[in-house]
């Protein structure tokens, strides 16, 4: 049996990144900037970057449209960071004009955690993924705010970590935010696995395939 054949959302954000877990983990992997990019490929990772340009640029060279068609027919998707808000159905502060692919029930706020020097590291109790705890890095991170019922939590952070107060964001100062889901082939995940040398994550998607 070959190995999978994983496209990386290319045209901007951490690809090179995504590319060296990808590949070391056993899979073949393909840049997509375009749509013909997509033919053939057995699933696709939406890397971290800059959610509302990598938005523009998919629209410009006619990706969006033909990705989120992709994965709503089941085309495998793992989205990090930026890559969750690409995938998100809504967006709760969306910068000017941004949209996103709509394929993942879920509400997110951008930059959720705070700024760049707000970025914090912690371990996630994730047992659907992994028997050990995942060591996660938030970095500009986004939040679930509100997960549709198709949409199963694979693991949280308490609400005390968000920028904003939780009672302005309509939760309880007690919630828990999730920060990594899962709906059928769609994963998505608020933090940077690709930076930290645990690939539960990447090996959970490529199991999937």
């Amino acid at each position: 049996m070959s190995a999978p054949l994983v496209g990386v959302f290319a045209l901007q954000g951490d690809v090179r990144e995504h590319v060296r877990v990808l590949e070391g983990l056993g899979a073949r992997t393909r840049p997509v900037r375009r749509a013909a990019d997509l033919t053939g490929l057995d699933g696709i990772v939406l890397p971290g970057g800059e959610s509302s340009v990598m938005d523009r640029l998919a629209g410009l060279m006619g990706l969006k449209e033909p990705l989120a068609d992709a994965i709503g027919a089941g085309l495998p998707a793992y989205g990090t960071c930026a890559g969750m808000i690409l995938l998100a159905r809504e967006i709760q502060n969306p910068a000017p004009g941004q949209g996103s692919l709509g394929v993942l029930d879920v509400t997110v706020r951008r930059n959720a955690f705070g700024a760049q020097v707000d970025s914090f590291e912690a371990d996630l109790e994730v047992p659907a993924v992994s028997a050990e705890p995942v060591h996660a890095v938030f970095i500009r991170a986004p939040a679930v705010l509100r997960a549709g019922g198709e949409v199963e939590v694979l693991a949280s952070v308490p609400a005390s970590r968000l920028s904003a107060a939780p009672p302005e964001l309509g939760l309880d100062d007690a919630a828990q935010v999730p920060v990594a889901v899962r709906q059928g082939r769609v994963l998505a995940t608020s933090f940077h696995p690709e930076v930290t040398g645990d690939h539960s994550f990447h090996r959970e998607f490529l199991r999937g395939l």
